[in-house]
Protein backbone atom coordinates (compact mmCIF):
# COMPACT_ATOMS: atom_id res chain seq x y z
CA UNK A 1 0.00 0.00 0.00
CA UNK A 2 1.21 3.39 -0.50
CA UNK A 3 1.28 6.22 1.84
CA UNK A 4 -1.01 9.23 0.06
CA UNK A 5 -4.90 9.69 -0.28
CA UNK A 6 -5.51 12.50 -2.56
CA UNK A 7 -8.61 15.01 -1.77
CA UNK A 8 -10.40 16.44 -4.67
CA UNK A 9 -12.46 19.06 -2.45
CA UNK A 10 -13.72 22.89 -2.99
CA UNK A 11 -11.70 25.41 -1.16
CA UNK A 12 -10.45 24.43 1.99
CA UNK A 13 -11.30 27.71 3.40
CA UNK A 14 -15.03 27.17 2.49
CA UNK A 15 -14.88 23.59 4.99
CA UNK A 16 -16.37 23.92 7.68
CA UNK A 17 -13.76 21.68 9.90
CA UNK A 18 -16.78 20.90 13.15
CA UNK A 19 -19.25 19.05 10.52
CA UNK A 20 -17.59 18.50 7.22
CA UNK A 21 -17.52 15.25 6.05
CA UNK A 22 -14.44 15.29 4.23
CA UNK A 23 -12.47 16.51 7.05
CA UNK A 24 -13.47 13.95 8.88
CA UNK A 25 -12.50 11.08 6.33
CA UNK A 26 -9.16 13.16 6.21
CA UNK A 27 -8.54 13.14 10.02
CA UNK A 28 -9.32 9.51 9.39
CA UNK A 29 -6.94 9.05 6.93
CA UNK A 30 -4.32 10.68 8.88
CA UNK A 31 -5.09 8.81 12.13
CA UNK A 32 -3.96 5.97 10.10
CA UNK A 33 -0.70 7.10 9.42
CA UNK A 34 -1.51 8.29 5.61
CA UNK A 35 -0.40 11.56 4.21
CA UNK A 36 -3.54 13.78 3.43
CA UNK A 37 -3.22 15.63 -0.08
CA UNK A 38 -5.88 17.94 -1.32
CA UNK A 39 -6.22 19.87 -4.66
CA UNK A 40 -9.20 21.48 -6.54
CA UNK A 41 -10.48 20.87 -9.82
CA UNK A 42 -8.77 23.65 -11.27
CA UNK A 43 -5.73 22.23 -9.92
CA UNK A 44 -5.58 18.88 -11.91
CA UNK A 45 -4.33 19.02 -15.55
CA UNK A 46 -3.04 16.59 -18.07
CA UNK A 47 0.25 16.30 -19.66
CA UNK A 48 1.38 13.40 -21.90
CA UNK A 49 -1.64 11.47 -21.20
CA UNK A 50 -0.70 11.36 -17.33
CA UNK A 51 -3.06 13.40 -14.43
CA UNK A 52 -1.00 15.71 -12.62
CA UNK A 53 -2.30 17.82 -9.72
CA UNK A 54 -0.71 21.21 -7.96
CA UNK A 55 -1.55 19.22 -4.44
CA UNK A 56 -0.90 20.22 -0.89
CA UNK A 57 -0.29 17.73 1.74
CA UNK A 58 -1.73 18.92 5.16
CA UNK A 59 -1.42 18.29 8.98
CA UNK A 60 -4.65 18.64 10.55
CA UNK A 61 -5.11 20.06 13.90
CA UNK A 62 -6.40 17.74 16.95
CA UNK A 63 -9.69 17.73 17.25
CA UNK A 64 -12.15 16.63 20.53
CA UNK A 65 -15.90 16.38 20.62
CA UNK A 66 -17.61 19.26 22.23
CA UNK A 67 -20.98 19.31 24.02
CA UNK A 68 -22.70 20.02 21.47
CA UNK A 69 -22.56 16.99 19.44
CA UNK A 70 -19.92 19.24 17.02
CA UNK A 71 -16.08 18.61 16.51
CA UNK A 72 -14.22 21.64 18.39
CA UNK A 73 -11.09 22.45 16.76
CA UNK A 74 -8.63 25.21 16.41
CA UNK A 75 -9.24 28.35 14.44
CA UNK A 76 -6.58 26.89 11.90
CA UNK A 77 -8.09 22.83 11.33
CA UNK A 78 -4.55 22.39 8.99
CA UNK A 79 -1.26 23.53 8.33
CA UNK A 80 0.10 23.14 4.94
CA UNK A 81 3.32 20.83 5.21
CA UNK A 82 4.22 20.46 1.54
CA UNK A 83 3.02 21.92 -2.20
CA UNK A 84 4.37 20.31 -5.52
CA UNK A 85 3.06 18.71 -8.37
CA UNK A 86 2.01 15.39 -7.81
CA UNK A 87 1.50 12.27 -10.83
CA UNK A 88 -2.06 11.28 -9.27
CA UNK A 89 -2.29 7.33 -10.36
CA UNK A 90 1.50 6.83 -9.68
CA UNK A 91 1.65 8.98 -6.49
CA UNK A 92 -1.79 8.19 -4.55
CA UNK A 93 -3.33 5.16 -3.04
CA UNK A 94 -6.88 6.29 -3.80
CA UNK A 95 -8.00 9.81 -4.83
CA UNK A 96 -11.28 10.82 -3.03
CA UNK A 97 -13.77 12.80 -5.33
CA UNK A 98 -15.22 14.88 -2.50
CA UNK A 99 -16.89 18.02 -4.42
CA UNK A 100 -19.95 19.56 -3.59
CA UNK A 101 -22.94 19.28 -6.13
CA UNK A 102 -24.68 20.13 -8.28
CA UNK A 103 -23.08 18.25 -11.56
CA UNK A 104 -22.39 21.15 -13.36
CA UNK A 105 -19.70 21.71 -16.12
CA UNK A 106 -17.03 22.20 -13.10
CA UNK A 107 -18.50 18.76 -11.58
CA UNK A 108 -18.41 16.85 -14.87
CA UNK A 109 -14.99 18.17 -16.39
CA UNK A 110 -13.34 16.80 -13.04
CA UNK A 111 -14.89 13.16 -13.66
CA UNK A 112 -13.58 13.58 -17.34
CA UNK A 113 -10.16 14.12 -15.70
CA UNK A 114 -10.26 11.30 -12.85
CA UNK A 115 -11.22 9.01 -15.33
CA UNK A 116 -7.98 9.72 -17.23
CA UNK A 117 -6.74 8.45 -13.03
CA UNK A 118 -8.32 4.93 -13.66
CA UNK A 119 -7.09 4.80 -16.97
CA UNK A 120 -3.45 5.28 -15.68
CA UNK A 121 -4.39 2.06 -12.81
CA UNK A 122 -5.17 4.77 -10.46
CA UNK A 123 -8.50 4.08 -7.81
CA UNK A 124 -10.78 6.68 -7.71
CA UNK A 125 -13.86 6.76 -5.22
CA UNK A 126 -16.50 7.06 -6.14
CA UNK A 127 -16.10 6.23 -9.58
CA UNK A 128 -16.67 9.17 -11.54
CA UNK A 129 -18.36 7.75 -14.33
CA UNK A 130 -20.81 6.12 -12.02
CA UNK A 131 -21.33 9.05 -10.87
CA UNK A 132 -22.63 10.40 -14.15
CA UNK A 133 -24.73 7.62 -14.81
CA UNK A 134 -26.56 7.43 -11.67
CA UNK A 135 -28.27 10.79 -11.00
CA UNK A 136 -28.74 11.08 -6.99
CA UNK A 137 -32.60 12.27 -7.64
CA UNK A 138 -33.68 10.03 -10.30
CA UNK A 139 -31.35 7.04 -9.50
CA UNK A 140 -34.15 5.97 -6.72
CA UNK A 141 -36.97 6.19 -10.07
CA UNK A 142 -35.54 2.83 -11.21
CA UNK A 143 -37.22 1.12 -8.00
CA UNK A 144 -40.87 2.76 -8.40
CA UNK A 145 -41.88 -0.24 -5.86
CA UNK A 146 -39.57 1.19 -2.99
CA UNK A 147 -40.66 4.66 -3.44
CA UNK A 148 -43.23 7.27 -2.83
CA UNK A 149 -45.33 7.79 -5.30
CA UNK A 150 -43.68 10.26 -7.38
CA UNK A 151 -43.78 12.13 -11.06
CA UNK A 152 -40.79 14.03 -13.08
CA UNK A 153 -42.26 17.20 -14.84
CA UNK A 154 -41.67 20.44 -16.29
CA UNK A 155 -45.61 21.23 -16.52
CA UNK A 156 -46.78 23.33 -13.87
CA UNK A 157 -50.34 21.88 -14.78
CA UNK A 158 -49.10 17.70 -14.39
CA UNK A 159 -47.41 19.18 -11.16
CA UNK A 160 -50.86 20.53 -9.91
CA UNK A 161 -52.68 17.32 -10.93
CA UNK A 162 -50.51 14.97 -9.06
CA UNK A 163 -50.58 17.28 -6.06
CA UNK A 164 -54.54 17.47 -6.43
CA UNK A 165 -54.48 13.58 -6.42
CA UNK A 166 -52.12 13.27 -3.47
CA UNK A 167 -53.04 15.90 -1.12
CA UNK A 168 -49.49 17.27 -0.74
CA UNK A 169 -46.15 16.65 -2.66
CA UNK A 170 -42.72 17.76 -1.37
CA UNK A 171 -41.15 19.36 -4.59
CA UNK A 172 -37.47 19.99 -5.63
CA UNK A 173 -35.73 20.87 -8.74
CA UNK A 174 -33.71 17.27 -10.45
CA UNK A 175 -30.55 19.35 -10.35
CA UNK A 176 -31.04 20.57 -6.84
CA UNK A 177 -29.00 20.29 -3.67
CA UNK A 178 -28.41 21.18 -0.05
CA UNK A 179 -32.24 21.82 0.47
CA UNK A 180 -32.17 24.35 -1.52
CA UNK A 181 -35.71 25.55 -3.83
CA UNK A 182 -37.51 22.43 -1.78
CA UNK A 183 -40.93 23.33 -1.39
CA UNK A 184 -44.00 21.79 0.49
CA UNK A 185 -46.52 21.78 -2.02
CA UNK A 186 -50.62 21.77 -0.91
CA UNK A 187 -53.82 21.15 -2.92
CA UNK A 188 -54.70 24.95 -1.89
CA UNK A 189 -54.84 28.07 -3.90
CA UNK A 190 -51.29 28.56 -3.24
CA UNK A 191 -50.69 25.35 -5.60
CA UNK A 192 -50.63 26.95 -9.00
CA UNK A 193 -48.60 30.25 -8.30
CA UNK A 194 -45.81 27.44 -6.39
CA UNK A 195 -46.02 24.65 -9.04
CA UNK A 196 -44.98 27.81 -11.86
CA UNK A 197 -42.29 29.47 -9.84
CA UNK A 198 -41.02 25.85 -8.70
CA UNK A 199 -40.96 25.11 -12.57
CA UNK A 200 -39.90 28.19 -14.08
CA UNK A 201 -42.72 28.55 -16.33
CA UNK A 202 -42.23 24.88 -17.28
CA UNK A 203 -38.53 25.38 -18.59
CA UNK A 204 -37.02 23.38 -15.25
CA UNK A 205 -37.59 19.86 -14.29
CA UNK A 206 -38.83 19.16 -10.91
CA UNK A 207 -39.55 15.95 -8.59
CA UNK A 208 -42.28 15.72 -6.63
CA UNK A 209 -42.99 13.47 -4.54
CA UNK A 210 -45.60 12.42 -1.67
CA UNK A 211 -45.40 14.40 1.32
CA UNK A 212 -44.76 11.40 3.69
CA UNK A 213 -46.23 12.40 6.96
CA UNK A 214 -44.11 10.28 8.98
CA UNK A 215 -41.13 12.41 8.61
CA UNK A 216 -41.78 13.65 11.91
CA UNK A 217 -40.53 10.13 13.06
CA UNK A 218 -37.54 10.57 11.42
CA UNK A 219 -35.91 10.29 7.79
CA UNK A 220 -33.15 7.90 8.38
CA UNK A 221 -29.61 8.07 6.58
CA UNK A 222 -28.24 4.92 5.60
CA UNK A 223 -24.81 5.00 4.87
CA UNK A 224 -23.34 2.17 2.68
CA UNK A 225 -20.31 1.01 2.21
CA UNK A 226 -19.84 -1.33 -0.52
CA UNK A 227 -23.38 -2.58 -0.42
CA UNK A 228 -23.14 -2.59 3.47
CA UNK A 229 -25.10 -0.37 5.85
CA UNK A 230 -22.16 0.67 7.97
CA UNK A 231 -24.45 2.74 9.86
CA UNK A 232 -27.48 4.76 10.23
CA UNK A 233 -28.64 8.14 11.72
CA UNK A 234 -32.37 9.65 12.12
CA UNK A 235 -32.76 13.16 10.89
CA UNK A 236 -35.95 15.52 11.86
CA UNK A 237 -37.58 18.40 10.19
CA UNK A 238 -37.94 21.79 13.20
CA UNK A 239 -40.99 23.27 13.88
CA UNK A 240 -40.17 25.78 11.67
CA UNK A 241 -39.39 24.06 8.54
CA UNK A 242 -40.44 20.85 7.09
CA UNK A 243 -36.81 20.14 5.26
CA UNK A 244 -34.39 17.94 7.43
CA UNK A 245 -32.04 18.97 10.01
CA UNK A 246 -28.75 17.63 11.35
CA UNK A 247 -28.61 13.93 13.03
CA UNK A 248 -30.40 13.72 16.22
CA UNK A 249 -30.06 10.02 17.49
CA UNK A 250 -28.66 7.06 15.94
CA UNK A 251 -31.21 5.25 13.83
CA UNK A 252 -32.35 1.23 14.11
CA UNK A 253 -32.03 -0.91 10.76
CA UNK A 254 -35.43 -2.60 10.13
CA UNK A 255 -36.57 -4.99 7.40
CA UNK A 256 -37.19 -2.49 5.01
CA UNK A 257 -34.00 -0.98 5.06
CA UNK A 258 -32.26 -3.91 4.25
CA UNK A 259 -34.56 -4.50 1.28
CA UNK A 260 -34.02 -1.30 0.45
CA UNK A 261 -30.06 -1.86 0.04
CA UNK A 262 -30.38 -5.28 -1.25
CA UNK A 263 -31.85 -3.98 -3.94
CA UNK A 264 -30.24 -0.88 -5.06
CA UNK A 265 -26.52 -2.61 -3.71
CA UNK A 266 -26.20 -4.24 -7.28
CA UNK A 267 -26.44 -1.23 -9.09
CA UNK A 268 -24.26 0.71 -7.10
CA UNK A 269 -21.23 -1.93 -7.28
CA UNK A 270 -21.91 -2.00 -11.03
CA UNK A 271 -21.28 1.30 -11.03
CA UNK A 272 -18.13 1.37 -8.68
CA UNK A 273 -20.02 4.06 -5.90
CA UNK A 274 -18.00 2.70 -3.03
CA UNK A 275 -19.49 5.05 -0.46
CA UNK A 276 -23.71 5.93 -0.42
CA UNK A 277 -26.14 7.83 1.76
CA UNK A 278 -29.13 6.65 1.35
CA UNK A 279 -32.10 8.80 2.71
CA UNK A 280 -35.54 6.76 3.94
CA UNK A 281 -38.84 7.77 5.07
CA UNK A 282 -41.17 5.06 6.66
CA UNK A 283 -39.41 2.34 4.52
CA UNK A 284 -39.74 4.81 1.47
CA UNK A 285 -36.53 5.51 -0.91
CA UNK A 286 -36.11 9.29 -1.05
CA UNK A 287 -32.78 9.52 -2.42
CA UNK A 288 -29.71 8.20 -3.22
CA UNK A 289 -26.77 10.38 -2.85
CA UNK A 290 -23.25 9.57 -4.60
CA UNK A 291 -21.78 12.86 -5.72
CA UNK A 292 -20.37 13.59 -2.04
CA UNK A 293 -22.32 11.31 0.30
CA UNK A 294 -21.98 13.41 4.08
CA UNK A 295 -23.10 13.20 7.39
CA UNK A 296 -20.74 10.97 8.66
CA UNK A 297 -18.74 13.42 10.95
CA UNK A 298 -21.64 14.73 12.30
CA UNK A 299 -22.81 11.54 13.06
CA UNK A 300 -19.45 10.49 14.23
CA UNK A 301 -19.59 14.14 16.87
CA UNK A 302 -22.99 13.31 18.00
CA UNK A 303 -23.21 9.49 18.67
CA UNK A 304 -19.82 8.45 19.41
CA UNK A 305 -19.22 6.36 15.79
CA UNK A 306 -16.81 6.31 13.73
CA UNK A 307 -17.91 5.83 10.34
CA UNK A 308 -15.33 8.01 8.82
CA UNK A 309 -12.53 5.78 10.49
CA UNK A 310 -14.28 2.75 8.96
CA UNK A 311 -15.26 4.02 5.49
CA UNK A 312 -11.17 5.18 5.56
CA UNK A 313 -10.27 1.75 6.73
CA UNK A 314 -12.11 -0.20 4.11
CA UNK A 315 -11.38 1.72 0.90
CA UNK A 316 -7.38 1.94 1.74
CA UNK A 317 -6.83 -1.72 3.86
CA UNK A 318 -10.26 -3.62 2.77
CA UNK A 319 -10.79 -3.96 6.48
CA UNK A 320 -14.49 -5.21 7.25
CA UNK A 321 -16.90 -3.78 9.63
CA UNK A 322 -19.26 -5.30 11.47
CA UNK A 323 -23.12 -5.32 10.54
CA UNK A 324 -24.61 -2.85 11.71
CA UNK A 325 -27.83 -3.60 13.79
Amino acid sequence: MRSAVLFVVDPLAGLQADVDASIGLMAATEELGQAVWTCQPEDLSVTGGRVLADARRLHLADRRRGADHRWTVATTWQEEVERRTVDVAAEMDVTLLRIDPPVDARYLHTTYLLDLVEASGGAVANRPAGIRALHEKLVALRFPALCPPTVVTADPAALCGFVAEVGAAVVKPVDGFAGRDVWLVRDDETAVSLAESATGGGRRHVIAQTYVADVASGNKRLFVLDGEIIGAVLRRPSSVDFRIGPPVAVAQIDADDRAIVAAIGPLLAEHGIALAGLDVIAGRLIEVNVTCPGGMHKADALLGTDLSGAIIRRILLNERVPSWS
